[in-house]
């Protein structure tokens, strides 16, 4: 890996594909409104030898809101299934700026398991350096063989819960929402129904798509992202948590921060799904 970077680039990943204890993931994830289902996107074009993560399938099932984490047990079933081992080299990347290859990034942390980068760019940036992908649906992976991978329960230090973010919000901490600037202010209503719009009283916004560059879809440089971030309001040398709709692209709030040497960013993971869905938590907005 490339030092203690979250990211790799693209280069470094296709010199690495055929390497035995490497397991590259499509973690591809849309919106309500996109119109885009990921497996067939991942089945129209897919960075070869890759498998796909699917988040709202790796999660827990017996949950009324999206793709929120599953079990230690459940994860560590999915992913061994996979190929990953405790020893295994993880790579992940996706066809939608970010959206949700942080979110797998944070999974395997969030259970224990840190040989996992996210490719910096992700698809788009794959092939336009010219890189091959491939079409087809992809054989069942082979299990992984060897030491068992085995998950870890996650610890407050990544994942908080709404009691945590319920006390958090009550004490003036900083919570820094991922969504766009509309949907953050109450301007523009929430992709998912029964959800209210706004924002919870004195949070931040950084829209995660601020954080991407828009010709190669790399990650800003992080003087640029921690630039972002106080122009925001936010100040990144005290304590944070880092929310967005529904808990995927706080992740890459997290990613670029930890980028950065900030290395303590907890997600909600329920977010504004949770918090705007219930009818005893406080919302504000610019309407």
């Amino acid at each position: 890996m490339q030092d203690d970077s979250p990211l790799v680039d693209v280069h470094w990943l296709a010199s690495r594909l055929h390497q035995e204890d490497l397991v590259v993931l499509d973690g591809s994830f849309f919106l309500p409104g996109q119109g885009i289902d990921p497996e067939s996107a991942f089945v129209s074009a897919h960075i070869p030898g890759s498998l796909f993560f699917d988040i709202d399938q790796i999660a827990d099932q017996a949950s009324s809101l999206p793709h929120m984490l599953p079990s230690a047990e459940a994860f560590a079933l999915a992913v061994q299934q996979m190929g990953v081992g405790p020893d295994t080299e993880v790579v992940v990347y996706d066809q939608n700026v970010f959206m949700a290859s942080a979110r797998v990034w944070w999974m395997f942390r969030c259970f224990g398991h840190e040989r996992v980068r996210v490719l910096d760019g992700g698809l788009a940036r794959w092939q336009q350096c010219g890189l091959p992908v491939v079409a087809g649906q992809v054989p069942p992976p082979v299990q992984a063989t060897g030491p068992v991978f085995s998950a870890g329960q996650p610890g407050s230090d990544l994942v908080w819960d709404l009691a945590m973010i319920r006390q958090w919000v009550a004490a003036g901490g900083q919570v820094v929402d991922a969504r766009s600037p509309g949907r953050f202010l109450g301007l523009e209503p929430e992709p998912r129904p029964g959800v209210r719009s706004g924002s919870m009283p004195g949070s931040f916004n950084v829209h995660f798509r601020t954080l991407v560059r828009d010709d190669t879809h790399e990650m800003l440089p992080c003087e640029h992202v921690l630039a972002l971030f106080a122009s925001a309001g936010v100040d990144v040398a005290r304590p944070l948590v880092a929310s967005c709709g529904t808990g995927v692209t706080a992740c890459t709030l997290a990613l670029a921060l930890y980028r950065c040497g900030i290395r303590q960013v907890p997600v909600y993971d329920g977010s504004w799904s949770e918090w705007g869905g219930l009818e005893d938590t406080p919302v504000v907005s610019a309407t």
